[in-house]
């Protein structure tokens, strides 16, 4: 059953699996319906904390008219026309929150058949803020390219999906716990909450850290975050953190769409059972 507030044509599940990074785009620009789209879409998304942040197209136009006719990543993005950029404000919980709220964008976007490529990285932050203005307290962390992939991956595409293990996924023993940290969670065990940890584990992060960690306690699930060292701080602001919000998107569209309700709360962190080398972020709620 397709649940109506995801605004997906087709199964959440089915869009999550067919969702990769594409890093090559055909000419073709997206047709005005298809910009409408992403907006409108965009404008109506909620996230799980306060924090403000926006997500801006631009299109082929304002890259000619404001960016000289194009934009640097550094080789990584081949042909595209369009990008949305996720712009936050510094804050508390902010990170995340562009994370989940991009995500959910990018699942819509490959839900209409367009391609999509979390940059972090690898792209001229300078040239990209002529287009979006942001304040003196924003940041722009994440854009993506969007539009129509090519049928031949470039050189520098496929060497980068060889580099960051893209096809590759940490097992359930690694990310998953049943009342403490010793004891994993087994698929077997997962209940009615199987497919939306499953689609969690398919999340994309940052060179493919998949820093989340799931600590499970009747129907309340503590995301955790085991950052990689150093490598969290080296981008200005913690890329890892937006990982654990593009977690908490997969975990909650997943869960919607098995007709699991419930509700994100930050919890006081003392009452929870962790080791030095992860950090309390947020619980999902069961009902």
């Amino acid at each position: 059953m397709i649940k109506k507030n995801m605004h997906f044509d087709v199964p959440a599940a089915d869009v999550i699996k067919s969702r990769h990074s594409v890093r090559t785009y055909t000419s073709e620009a997206l047709s005005e319906e298809i910009k409408t789209k992403l907006t409108s879409y965009a404008k109506d998304i909620k996230g799980p904390f306060t924090s403000k942040i926006r997500l801006e197209l631009i299109d082929d136009a304002d890259i000619a008219a404001k960016a000289g006719g194009k934009l640097g990543t550094y080789g990584v993005i081949k042909g595209a026309r369009a990008y949305i950029a996720g712009v936050m404000e510094k804050g508390e919980h902010s990170e995340e929150q562009l994370g989940y709220c991009l995500e959910r964008l990018v699942l819509f976007a490959t839900s209409l058949g367009l391609g999509t490529c979390w940059l972090g990285g690898t792209f001229k932050k300078s040239e990209f803020a002529k287009l979006v203005n942001p304040s003196e307290n924003e940041l722009i962390p994440i854009v993506t390219p969007v539009g129509y992939g090519g049928s031949r991956r470039s050189i520098v595409e496929s060497l980068m999906r060889a580099g960051v293990g893209s096809d590759r996924r940490k097992p359930w023993s690694e990310l998953f716990f049943n009342q403490g940290f010793d004891k994993p969670l087994k698929r077997s065990e997962a209940g009615r909450y199987e497919q939306a940890l499953e689609l969690l584990r398919l999340a994309p992060s940052a060179s493919n850290k998949q820093p989340w960690r799931i600590l499970r306690d009747g129907s309340t699930y503590h995301f955790y975050l085991k950052a990689a060292k150093g490598y969290s701080s080296a981008f200005g602001f913690n890329i890892q953190k937006i990982d654990m919000g593009i977690a908490m998107c997969h975990f909650e569209t997943a869960a919607l769409e098995s007709e699991i309700q419930g509700n994100w709360e930050v919890r006081p962190q003392g009452f929870y059972p962790a080791t030095e080398d992860v950090e309390y972020i947020v619980s999902w709620i069961g009902k």
